[in-house]
């Protein structure tokens, strides 16, 4: 029941799944579509935190390879996506082993934002990141105070 339940109505399953937890009636529960769900909820973690640094590394290659075209619009995306990428690291901190992983496959999504954004084409751009995963991560980096 509870496995077609999860391929008929989702939102259904998901209270059914959660009550029969809180009343611990776990021979009822459906643990293979359980199993499958949790291990997306950290898949989606990861995803999450790839495209946000995806946004951030292709606004700071903007911001450094067109300096005559930095506007307010870019500082905010660079302070937004920074706030979501270390607050997302904060809360999976299980995350972090992973960054060199998920940096240098955010950073190809970052090459299609810039060249789709900008006159720059990938032969404009570096190969690989340029960027060390601190100074993506650090508020400080570029000096975005005097603009």
């Amino acid at each position: 029941m509870a496995a077609k339940l999860y391929d008929t109505d989702f939102y259904a399953w998901t209270l059914e799944q959660s009550n029969l937890l809180k009343s611990e009636k776990w021979q009822e529960l459906d643990i293979e579509n359980l199993v499958e769900e949790i291990e997306s909820l950290g898949k989606q973690q990861r995803q999450e935190l790839r495209n946000c640094l995806g946004i951030l590394i292709g606004h700071l290659l903007k911001w450094q390879y067109q300096p005559d075209n930095r506007s307010k619009s870019w500082k905010a995306t660079i302070i937004e996506q920074r706030d979501k990428s270390s607050e997302s690291l904060k809360e999976n901190p299980s995350l972090k082993p992973y960054l060199p992983e998920v940096i240098a496959s955010a950073f190809v999504s970052s090459l299609a934002l810039v060249v789709r954004e900008t006159p720059l084409n990938y032969k404009d751009l570096p190969a690989k990141c340029p960027f060390t995963i601190e100074q993506i991560l650090d508020p400080t980096f570029p000096d975005l105070s005097h603009f």
